[in-house]
């Protein structure tokens, strides 16, 4: 297991300081807020605390403020429902005594029924695609500034490019794009801890989707920040594995872009859906 991996489980397994309340640590990368999907990671494994023998199949969080990447966050967990089948809970993101993000989750028994999905498109696999270090780091004209190229040695989630593309530089393209993406090392058998390192990953550049046909992206001339986040789990998780993140982007107004995502196993087989709604603020 990598370094940046093991931190980032750790930063997971929260610390329980009152009934339906836990702590979570935070790390500083060099960013001025706390990465979104940290916190949404963090208050899936909260609210997975309050549930036994049932597996999230869908969250809904809203981001209401920047988390200070210098504090932990306290996550407090309201039991809403424990039904036979589903079971409910709300949760809410707390530094300084405000909240900076709340999510709903709903988690099911294990139930066999009907069953269908789309298909995974037909791609290069994860060995034919450049990792991102390959192609954003060095002294290349799509080079990222030096303080981001250190901010990505230390993601936890590899991520491989089926299309390749600068951020430095871009130009208009339609708003699909395509990656692959696994947890940097082995972890352990517990699907809850699965769940949670893909949300965390889900969030991982779906934003810029509906960037990519206005040629700009957050380091040429826009401000980015995700306002909402939405995930679905049709099927148990590997994370170890090398998942296709299929992102395209139908609509952008107001400032806002709207992303859709959808995360296929190399088999084929679909087990996550992800729908994000962003700020894409043009800088005047």
């Amino acid at each position: 297991m990598s370094d940046v991996l093991r931190a980032l489980i750790g930063q997971l397994s929260l610390e329980p300081i009152e009934l339906n309340m836990f702590r979570g640590l935070t790390t500083n990368t060099g960013q001025p807020r706390v990465f979104g999907g940290q916190v949404i990671a963090q208050a899936l494994m909260a609210a997975s605390r309050t549930v036994e023998g049932r597996f999230c199949h869908s969250l809904h969080g809203y981001f209401l403020r920047p988390g200070d990447p210098n504090l932990p966050i306290i996550y407090d967990v309201d039991r809403i429902r424990d039904g036979k089948s589903f079971t409910t809970r709300r949760v809410v993101a707390i530094q300084k005594g405000e909240a900076i993000f709340n999510m709903s989750a709903s988690f099911q028994v294990a139930e066999v029924g009907l069953s269908h999905q789309a298909e995974m498109p037909q791609v290069p696999g994860p060995e034919e695609c450049p990792s991102d270090e390959e192609m954003f780091s060095g002294s290349s004209i799509d080079a990222w500034p030096a303080e981001m190229q250190r901010m990505m040695a230390m993601r936890p989630i590899e991520i491989r490019r089926v299309e390749p593309y600068s951020f430095v530089k871009p130009v208009k393209r339609p708003p699909h794009q395509q990656v692959w993406m696994r947890a940097r090392g082995s972890v352990d058998a517990d699907q809850v801890l699965h769940q949670c390192l893909l949300a965390y990953a889900s969030d991982m550049g779906i934003l810029s989707t509906s960037t990519l046909p206005h040629g700009k992206s957050f380091l040429s001339g826009l401000m980015t920040a995700s306002l909402d986040h939405a995930m679905w789990f049709h099927r148990p998780i590997d994370v170890t594995e090398w998942h296709l993140f299929v992102q395209d982007s139908p609509a952008a107004a107001g400032s806002r872009g709207f992303n859709r995502g959808t995360m296929f196993t190399q088999a084929g087989e679909l087990v996550a859906s992800v729908a994000q709604e962003g700020l894409m603020r043009e800088l005047i």
